[in-house]
């Protein structure tokens, strides 16, 4: 996993992303309590140039996802075929699980979070890793997006209450 800085001009958002997901790999390792992995991972590998709103969202993300984690993987397994979680790459589950902590639990639209996912797996796995998770998120943001809309053409209602 690089701990080098990011390319020049990719937004703070992504630094964040690929902060979080090197916390996730350290928790994944060690299963350290996330304030301190958190704490642990400014003082000790964090990119010092970082503003705080960045880190902020980064840990935000992090303390999510593991606030969150059985959620995300119950979700991510519904669209893992023959892929147990604890079976995936270490970099590879964690890019899924920061993307599916986003669909769920932040505002962020779903396209962005895809393509936030593949960028920073590109950086930090590999070509074969980047066609599983597109997969898997595209196939997770077609069950939210379907479960969240509304019936199209709304008779069934005005049927039944008439």
């Amino acid at each position: 996993m690089s701990l080098e800085k990011s390319a020049k001009g990719s937004g703070t958002r992504r630094k964040a992303r690929e902060c979080a997901l090197q916390m996730l790999f350290a928790h994944d390792l060690a299963k350290t309590d996330s304030s301190q992995l958190t704490a642990t991972y400014w003082d000790e590998l964090g990119d010092e140039s970082l503003d705080e709103k960045t880190r902020s969202f980064a840990a935000d993300i992090v303390v999510g996802t593991l606030k969150n984690l059985q959620t995300i993987d119950d979700r991510i397994k519904t669209r893992a075929e023959h892929w147990r979680i604890e079976r995936m790459a270490v970099v590879d589950r964690n890019v899924l699980r920061l993307a599916v902590y986003e669909f769920l639990f932040k505002d962020t639209p779903h396209t962005v979070v895809i393509n936030e996912a593949l960028e920073i797996t590109r950086r930090f796995s590999t070509y074969e890793a980047t066609q599983f998770i597109n997969g898997i998120l595209d196939g997770i943001k077609m069950d939210i997006e379907t479960t969240s809309q509304p019936e199209q053409d709304g008779t069934s209602q005005r049927a039944f209450s008439q």
